[in-house]
């Protein structure tokens, strides 16, 4: 295999700038075929991108010979069907996250890829962006010292334009996206703090909907002790005023904090009563590092830059979180 010839299920808004037009760029990598249920839609999407092929049927894109990976960027309900039936005809997935609705499926779509010849990678994108690569950096050198604990908050209103608005606000609907902005958002925060800090040992949380605008919890909090000892919890509310927004990652050691907005482009870094800004730049295609990475992985040139298991942490500590 010398190119990754990718086709994308689900070519819905989240394709448009953030990755469908990466796979083009990245070099080994080619799009070549597109599918939405919406025949038109799907047609007129690679007329725009030009792409060669469309289809309205998954499953004609899944049996294209042509076809060795797959972008599963469907809304979560419909992840576990597509990513088994892709495993099954060995075709390399990019899956987009949540990886599933709950951990029971993706539990099953771990199980299927041991026994599969194709890879898996989930498209927790941050992981390989500048800015959070620093982060990591930072952690790993010990420019904070020894992590003691993190917190994240992430306070939103009612109508946030955090959430990519659709006809359907799908992202709302438990059946659909699993229960609601916190499946959403949640696991850009609880991905990133595994990926920093480390795998999780046990968690503990709450969840309520509180304000009955939609059938799904708009408060979750929870705490998390990770295996190394290091203390963790968040807090996640779509309910509050306007004015008590708040979008944020802090890390403390026993040297300094580390604070940075998830959807930001900003860390600050506070030692002996000094901070310290850096500031990045917004990639317009801001999946490109991690669709790299991908393509790298599959081509057997770099190590998986966001495995199932990893997912599978990351959906089980949701679970524990909403439940």
């Amino acid at each position: 295999m010398n190119t990754i010839n990718w086709g994308i299920i689900g070519c819905g808004d989240v394709t448009e700038v953030k990755s469908g037009p990466a796979f083009n760029k990245v070099e080994h990598s080619r799009l070549v075929a597109v599918m939405r249920r919406n025949t038109e839609k799907a047609k007129d999407y690679a007329e725009r991108h030009k792409v060669s092929l469309w289809y309205d049927n998954a499953d004609d894109l899944l049996n294209n010979e042509a076809i060795n990976a797959i972008y599963i960027a469907t809304p979560p309900s419909s992840h576990l069907e597509y990513a088994l039936k892709a495993l099954k005809l060995n075709k390399n997935v990019y899956l987009e996250k949540p990886m599933a609705l709950n951990a029971n499926e993706a539990k099953q779509i771990c199980q299927v890829l041991k026994s599969s010849n194709a890879k898996l990678t989930v498209a927790h994108y941050r992981r390989q962006l500048p800015m959070f690569l620093k982060v990591k950096q930072l952690i790993d050198d010990g420019e904070i010292g020894e992590i003691r604990c993190a917190d994240i908050q992430l306070l939103q209103p009612l109508k946030t334009d955090m959430i990519t608005v659709t006809e359907d606000n799908w992202r709302a609907n438990k059946s659909i996206s699993g229960g609601g902005y916190f499946h959403d958002l949640a696991p850009h925060q609880l991905d990133l703090i595994y990926y920093f800090l480390g795998d999780y040992k046990e968690a503990h949380g709450f969840a309520i909907n509180q304000s009955k605008t939609y059938d799904a919890d708009d408060v979750v909090n929870g705490i998390i002790e990770l295996k190394n000892g290091i203390q963790c919890r968040g807090l996640w509310a779509f309910n509050v005023n306007n004015s008590s927004n708040k979008d944020e990652l802090k890390i403390f050691g026993s040297l300094g904090e580390i604070k940075l907005s998830i959807f930001g482009n900003q860390i600050e870094i506070t030692k002996n009563g000094t901070t310290e800004l850096l500031n990045f730049k917004q990639i317009e295609n801001i999946q490109h590092p991690m669709i790299e990475a991908t393509v790298n992985y599959f081509l057997g040139k770099q190590d998986n830059p966001c495995s199932a298991h990893e997912g599978l942490r990351v959906m089980e500590i949701i679970d524990t979180f909403s439940s």
